[in-house]
């Protein structure tokens, strides 16, 4: 149909009601009155109609419909804005930016001053940091509503993102003049920060500082005011104003420990004296205040710091305060102050004992509470420095003394897990939650314990305590995006083998993060009209390194490392034994035979996905029916098939996936590189294998881990027939100055020559050595199961770690036939840890546990009775 036919009134009519339908998501009625329009023979083709048809269809899910109306929609009248708009649509909805981008760009060719579409266009921009393009559309939309606030604030944002800090000002403060000026405008004081905070940026302190005073007045967070005051007075070396007016927020909280630091700037307090002095005048000046006698002890050393310390502590004692070993944790860091908590607790306990009192005169007396407070604190310091047995003892001890605390039981739960028996810290957790089932904080400890413990169903039941009713615990907990439950279960089936299940939560998490990407849409629009510009600069700036969150890196660092696994050793076929006589076929026969077993599987899992989803969004109807809704949601997601993720066609590419992030955005983190590496490596990117360890090492040349990386590469470099000679010369040339002339058996002699007194630093060589140098096997399996009590870091994590080496066959059948001797050394010095027990005695002690539970439930049924 030529693009210049308009409707007759009564058809347009319609179509005007259609929009509104849409708007009112009334897609029902909307289909209804589009198929009014296209039924008529005049204008079954009408492309405008056919396109909003298509943008209905896809608010109902039904995707290739809708793509199939609009497209046609677009044949049938190329030249319509709103043809373009709504195809724009459906490729913002399919996530396709840079297309929806596009069809924005063309439909404004049509239609150059529509201010939908430059709105919806320059939401597009900002969402995916076009800021150039942002900035000459929010120009074009200031120019057409030059009366709208978002206009003018939109426009100063585009060039204060493009860091053109003057012209950003100018607009602000054009935007200003005509604001009017109540006594209490919070819209009006967020203004000025904002302003004040794009003068800051440009580097000119001092007219910042001039700003804020000459608008004190008309800011209403004065908190902010006096911070942000208080910060540009330091810069500027003001520091007797800066000193009156951090005085004044130490005021209004005392607790605050920035403030603290602040004034002895101020005051330019640099010895420890002159420090002090400051604490003990708010010491005096706030005697209830916590932080004026906390944080003197960070610098104070000698008989101050004793004395000071040791007030600290009793009054802690006496008081309860369950946290107070966290509170002093930092003091570990120094082996003086780690040594004097210790003699001071230990003395307390000794003289609570004999004399009921902190004292060895016996005055004053002290309540029994005190003397459960050190055993509790002396627990935790006891566990710190791997002392678990006596840490265990004197649990054991406060819980006969005060059965009730559900602290102890916590605490015991934590000992077992540091001591390598997540079963035995599960059993604790649990009876802790069971003391007060209505504490989410202890259940979802109980949760996590259970899933290091790999239950994840228990898990899964115990977090459903807290889960929407009539929904499973691990949907809502997927819902509710709680990654710190999805990350602990992609371990723990990681841990199990379960690698499509571990995957399928990594996806998950990884979702999660897409969808707070998505999640900026709402705010590019709110923002602007309820003037929390700061924060909404901050929300794009933290968008920006979302990516870089722990939680991320955690995950991204299991799924890349399970994708490898794969690769290394890629499972099976299930049904790859069903041929009856596949040996008798010849390999070309039975490549065919597999291929077409493996596309089989595949439809059958789309099949069954597709068949899934019907189901749902059938579900989903009737349930909306049920509650008269007209439309439906949103079409769900590809669904996540454990047994198709575990087995990908390009296990590499994938792990790639969840890297690049990491490269971009983590690059600080070693584990980024190691990581990239490992990856790199099995796809024999040289240039990209040395890259990674460049940057490696710039971030921690240190890392025992990057030492393997570099061996190995040395050792791929000299080894690789794939290499051509050229590039051999460009990685010559390019090797960092510490690596030019060696060779990896050079490099790996004397790293374990310089580190011959750390345990991992020298399991790290042994691996590197049995790659290597297979015929040093024995050598390199006799370095890796030392255990000579004088070795650095000769823990229960790193011998762990070399017994699953020695099972998993890293260091050969030798390695394999070392494990059980090495278990029966490590049972010695870890008696606790499960993993060096036998299955024989495990089994033995379930039992045992087992028989004294029934025995002790049928006491208490004999009691009741």
């Amino acid at each position: 149909m030529p693009s210049n036919v308009t409707l007759p009134p009564k058809e347009n009519a319609l179509f005007k009601r259609i929009l509104k339908c849409y708007e009112q998501k009334q897609y029902k009625n909307g289909l209804k009155f589009a198929k009014q329009i296209l039924t008529n023979p005049k204008f079954s083709e009408h492309g405008e109609t056919q396109a909003m048809k298509g943008l209905i269809l896809n608010c109902l899910g039904r995707k290739e419909e809708a793509y199939d109306h609009v497209r046609r929609g677009l044949t049938n009248d190329l030249k319509s804005h709103v043809c373009w708009h709504v195809y724009g649509l459906l490729q913002r909805s399919d996530k396709k930016y840079a297309e929806a981008i596009k069809c924005y760009r063309n439909a404004l060719k049509w239609d150059k001053d529509n201010i939908q579409i430059l709105r919806d266009l320059s939401l597009l921009q900002i969402q995916m940091r076009d800021l150039e393009g942002y900035k000459e559309t929010r120009h074009q939309l200031f120019q057409l509503r030059p009366t709208q606030r978002a206009s003018w604030i939109g426009f100063a944002m585009s060039y204060h993102l493009m860091e053109d800090f003057e012209m950003a000002l100018k607009i602000l403060e054009e935007f200003r003049k005509t604001q009017k000026k109540p006594t209490y405008d919070y819209e009006y004081s967020e203004l000025l920060l904002y302003q004040n905070m794009v003068i800051r940026e440009s580097g000119d302190v001092d007219a910042a500082l001039s700003h804020l005073e000459l608008y004190e007045q008309a800011i209403c967070d004065k908190i902010t005011f006096k911070e942000t005051k208080g910060r540009y007075l330091l810069q500027l070396g003001r520091l007797k104003e800066a000193e009156s007016l951090y005085v004044e927020l130490l005021k209004r909280n005392p607790e605050n420990h920035e403030y603290y630091k602040q004034l002895e700037v101020a005051r330019e307090a640099n010895t420890s004296e002159e420090k002090l002095a400051i604490y003990v005048e708010y010491q005096e000046k706030f005697p209830r205040a916590q932080a004026p006698k906390r944080l003197p002890l960070n610098f104070l050393t000698g008989a101050e710091l004793e004395t000071r310390l040791s007030t600290y502590i009793r009054a802690a004692l006496r008081k309860g305060v369950p946290p107070l070993f966290v509170d002093l944790r930092p003091l570990y860091l120094v082996p003086e102050k780690f040594q004097l908590i210790e003699t001071l607790l230990t003395s307390f306990l000794d003289n609570q004992l004999k004399v009921s009192s902190f004292e060895s005169s016996g005055s004053p007396q002290e309540s029994p509470t005190s003397l459960l407070w050190t055993y509790y604190f002396l627990s935790q310091h006891y566990d710190y420095k791997s002392d678990y047995q006596g840490a265990l003892d004197l649990v054991n001890t406060a819980i006969e003394h005060t059965p009730t605390l559900i602290e102890l039981f916590t605490l015991k739960g934590k000992i077992y897990k540091h001591a390598g028996d997540p079963e035995e810290a599960v059993k604790w957790l649990d009876e802790a939650q069971s003391m007060d089932t209505a504490d989410r904080y202890i259940n979802c400890k109980a949760a996590k314990y259970m899933l290091r413990a790999n239950k994840v169903a228990e898990a899964e039941a115990m977090c459903g305590k807290f889960t929407r009713e009539g929904v499973p615990a691990m949907d809502n907990l997927n819902e509710m995006q709680c990654m710190w439950f999805q990350s602990e279960c992609a371990l723990a089936y990681q841990r199990l083998g379960q690698f499509g299940e571990s995957l399928k939560k990594c996806s998950e998490i990884d979702r999660h993060f897409t969808e707070i990407i998505e999640d900026q849409f709402d705010f590019h629009t709110y923002c602007m009209r309820k003037m929390t510009l700061k924060a909404y600069v901050d929300l794009l700036r933290l968008e920006n390194q979302l990516r870089s969150h722990k939680f991320y890196e955690k995950t991204a660092a299991v799924a890349i490392k399970t994708y490898i696994r794969l690769h290394d050793k890629p499972l099976q076929e299930a049904d790859s034994n069903n041929d009856k006589n596949c040996d008798e076929l010849d390999p070309s026969e039975l490549k065919k035979r597999k291929n077409k077993a493996k596309k089989a599987k595949r439809k059958a899992e789309q099949e069954k996905a597709m068949a899934e989803q019907d189901k749902k969004r059938k579900e989903l109807h009737n349930k909306n029916k049920k509650k008269n809704e007209e439309e439906l949601d949103s079409p769900a997601k590809d669904e996540l098939i454990p047994e198709k993720l575990e087995r990908p066609e390009e296990p590499l590419e994938e792990a790639a996936k969840f890297l690049t992030p990491l490269l971009t955005l983590a690059t600080n983190n070693i584990n980024t590189h190691l990581l990239a590496f490992e990856i790199y490596l099995r796809k024999g990117k040289v240039l990209l294998m040395l890259r990674s360890i460049k940057q490696g090492l710039v971030v921690d040349p240190t890392n025992y881990q990057l030492q393997s990386c570099i061996g190995r590469f040395l050792h791929f470099v000299a080894t690789s027939s794939t290499i051509p000679e050229e590039l051999k010369k460009v990685l010559r040339s390019s090797l960092p100055p510490t690596l030019e002339g060696k060779t990896c058996s050079e490099l790996n002699t004397d790293f374990l020559a310089k580190h011959k007194e750390e345990l991992p630093a020298q399991v790290i060589g042994a691996r590197v050595l049995a790659a290597v140098e297979p015929k040093r096997m024995e050598e390199a399996v006799k370095m890796a199961t030392q255990l000579d009590p004088s070795l650095i870091n000769r823990n229960l994590e790193t011998c762990r770690e070399v017994l699953e080496l020695l099972n998993q066959g890293d260091f050969g059948v030798l390695g394999k036939n070392s494990a059980e001797k090495y278990k029966e050394a490590c049972r010695e010095i870890f008696p606790i840890a499960k993993c060096f027990k036998n299955s024989l005695v495990v089994v033995s002690e379930k039992e045992v546990t087992n028989n004294l539970s029934n025995h002790t439930s049928s006491q208490e049924r004999d009691i009741e009775s």
